[in-house]
């Protein structure tokens, strides 16, 4: 955040800033969408909801679970939140007591961090055995059960991740889902960013265990990050706790954004939002090409997601003054690794290739240059 507050400035200073350090879509959201919005303004009173969304919108995110992985969900055990950071909060506060044991692998999104920090988790980090990908593989956790002394209370799971934009093998995942199964852990799922992926199968938890939570959002391959919208499907024991924590903490998603939402699952916003993959993909393809040239090389391989996570060690020990320095320099802002490593994100930075592939290759050209120096 410090970074874009920076990069703002720069902008405002000399309008020359171009961002390599966005973690959401250039793009807005789908016409359908956009055309919803606008209608329900005059036709919808847009007051309260039901706490877990309208009917139609859950069973339309039933309906994409069973689309894109083939297996049924009931509308019942879908719930509609304010971003996808609103599931993690409730689920975060119905499933876990203070004192319990959260696992993470590292690198990983910093709010799973800080949130379970601030509800009184203990938040259990470790490096995952496999070097190439970053994932967590049921070794990693009987390796931390040893170390704990306990099997962990949470594991929380991203696949493609932030920073890294690595998938979990479907092998794996299944692996991982009856570990935590049979051990008691309860499985968090982010899949927010499925629907962007390059090459490889984004697997869902809830093809391996209906115990696992899995969190879902509009806000990535749907475009619509300030809409925030998002959804969770919710393990039976922990329904009542998370519906009565969302009808205190939110009371409901916003309305406009759920009607509009309806709009983003059709054929037609699909037409357009694979469009937007297929431009990142583009950008991916640029962005890793010119890593050698820079002396960036990758820390993990980005099969999914718009990023490259990416070893600055050719620079710095200190990611944060070093990106800093780059934005100040070359009008680039690039986000440190701080922010996803908090033991060895001093070396690395993650890229974004979420925005306009001109702009992108403009940005690496005022890297190439002044990396040349």
């Amino acid at each position: 955040m410090e970074v874009i507050a920076a990069a703002s400035r720069r902008q405002g200073s000399h309008g020359d800033m171009l961002s390599l350090s966005a973690g959401q879509p250039s793009t807005p959201a789908p016409r359908p969408v956009l055309a919803a919005a606008r209608d329900m303004l005059d036709r919808e009173i847009l007051g309260y909801t039901p706490t877990p969304g309208i009917p139609e919108l859950r069973r339309r995110v039933a309906a994409l679970h069973t689309d894109r992985y083939g297996y049924e969900v009931d509308p019942a055990s879908v719930v509609i939140t304010t971003g996808s950071s609103g599931a993690f909060t409730a689920l975060f506060l119905a499933a876990f007591d203070p004192g319990d044991v959260v696992a993470l692998a590292r690198p990983g999104y910093p709010a799973y961090r800080n949130a379970l920090a601030a509800l009184g988790c203990e938040v259990a980090e470790f490096d995952p055995a496999d070097r190439v990908r970053f994932q967590p593989s049921v070794a990693d956790l009987e390796r931390l059960t040893a170390e704990t002394g306990a099997p962990p209370a949470g594991l929380v799971i991203a696949s493609p991740a932030n920073p890294s934009g690595a998938i979990i093998d479907a092998g794996e995942l299944a692996d991982i889902a009856a570990w935590c199964e049979a051990h008691g852990t309860l499985l968090v799922s982010d899949e927010i960013y499925h629907g962007i992926s390059f090459g490889r199968r984004c697997a869902s938890a809830w093809e391996f265990s209906r115990n696992a939570a899995v969190i879902g959002s509009f806000s990535k391959y749907f475009s619509m990050t300030g809409w925030r919208i998002g959804w969770m499907l919710v393990p039976d024991d922990l329904a009542e706790a998370v519906d009565t924590l969302l009808g205190n903490l939110n009371i409901c998603a916003p309305a406009n954004s759920q009607f509009a939402a309806l709009k983003a699952l059709g054929p037609e916003a699909a037409r357009e939002l694979d469009g937007h993959v297929e431009r990142y993909a583009a950008n991916r393809d640029l962005v890793l090409g010119r890593l050698d040239e820079l002396r960036l090389p990758l820390v993990a391989e980005p099969d999914g997601a718009f990023y490259a996570y990416v070893d600055a060690s050719a620079y710095t020990s200190d990611s944060l003054s070093w990106c800093r320095e780059v934005l100040d320099a070359t009008g680039v802002a690039l986000t440190p690794g701080v922010d996803f490593d908090s033991r060895d994100g001093g070396s690395t930075v993650r890229i974004s290739f979420a925005g306009a592939g001109g702009d992108i290759a403009a940005a690496l050209d005022r890297l190439a240059a002044h990396f040349a120096r």
